[in-house]
């Protein structure tokens, strides 16, 4: 795969000669891993929209969602050789390539709700965040958001025991392996693509995930039963090729920015619509339990699940999630 990444990278390079030209469109390649009708679907068809109208067609932005280009452990690679342009990995993906800062987002119960983390993304520590991205050369533009995670497997999970022995399809996250380990489970790193299937024929027991990417990838056909636990956050970094942006002519930058912002207010406001859509779908369907726990098997869950916060804290320091705490709840540990 590697080769073919740099294969790709090859072409790419050829085509930036293209913004020289006048008669030539500068192409951007945007990759992700999820439907079009998610809320990062929707968000990157949005600034496609937008690009294209804002710069008068000097800019022309191609979407490949479902994995069409690649799958979500190869996409950071193909990103830092130049083979696409951008993408919208999930917080989780950057600890592998070494921003282990981002798998803050990942602790459990880290972020109470949407306001909160906007508090976040959208203050100076969202900015020190994205600016971590610049030694990979790649460019942080934005936040999008999906949503909170529910736990789905095919035992109801009520108390931290239940989840004893079961295996749980995991993004590639130190942060989400110690929580799964923490509960007694085992943790097993998957491509999102490959989830659905895993669950069918039981090579995994169980998943966590948003209502929409648990409807639109069909996960609640093949689960009995989801909880409501609303215990981690799922959201993307938008990301662009260093090289490429900073070589993004003075004239069109400004363009490209506005439709960025725009988009991502797009998406970010169809995220909580989308996901109340789909659990309304999944209750319709009838073939998923959908558990809500009570205020003391909440506290047993939230209980269980501290230790995950020390474990973290050997790996991104316990001074950032400190500040991050200091954002999202006015104090710390």
């Amino acid at each position: 795969m590697h080769k073919l990444i740099l294969a790709a990278a090859s072409v790419a390079a050829l085509a930036l000669v293209g913004p020289a030209s006048a008669q030539a469109p500068i192409v951007i390649k945007f990759s992700h891993v999820v439907a079009p009708n998610t809320p990062k679907g929707l968000a990157s068809e949005k600034f496609k929209e937008l690009a294209e109208k804002y710069t008068g067609g000097k800019v022309k932005v191609e979407v490949y969602p479902n994995s069409q280009l690649y799958k979500d452990k190869e996409e950071l690679e193909a990103l830092q050789l130049g083979a696409v342009q951008m993408l919208a990995p999930s917080n989780a993906k950057f600890g592998p390539i070494g921003v282990k800062e981002f798998e803050v987002f990942d602790l459990p119960y880290i972020l109470p709700d949407l306001k909160t983390l906007r508090k976040v993304t959208d203050g100076p520590l969202g900015t020190k965040l994205l600016n971590l991205l610049d030694a990979k050369g790649m460019t942080g533009l934005a936040y999008w958001d999906n949503g909170f995670k529910m736990m789905s497997a095919n035992k109801r999970l009520v108390t931290p025991a239940d989840y004893k022995g079961l295996k749980f399809r995991i993004q590639s996250s130190k942060v989400l392996e110690a929580q799964f380990r923490t509960l007694g489970a085992i943790p097993q790193v998957m491509a999102f693509s490959e989830v659905y299937q895993a669950l069918q024929t039981g090579v995994v027991d169980g998943q966590e995930n948003t209502w929409s990417n648990i409807y639109t990838q069909k996960m609640h056909e093949v689960q009995k039963h989801i909880t409501v636990t609303n215990h981690g956050y799922i959201g993307y970094i938008v990301v662009v090729n260093k090289k490429f942006w900073d070589g993004i002519p003075a004239d069109i930058k400004p363009q490209l920015d506005r439709a960025m912002k725009e988009a991502t207010a797009y998406g970010n406001g169809q995220s909580a619509k989308e996901n109340e859509d789909a659990l309304a779908e999944i209750k319709k369907t009838g073939k998923s339990e959908i558990i809500t726990l009570t205020p003391e098997q909440d506290a047993a869950m939230r209980k269980a699940l501290e230790p995950v916060y020390q474990d973290v804290a050997k790996r991104v320091g316990q001074p950032l999630i400190d500040e991050f705490l200091k954002e999202t709840r006015g104090a710390t540990n």
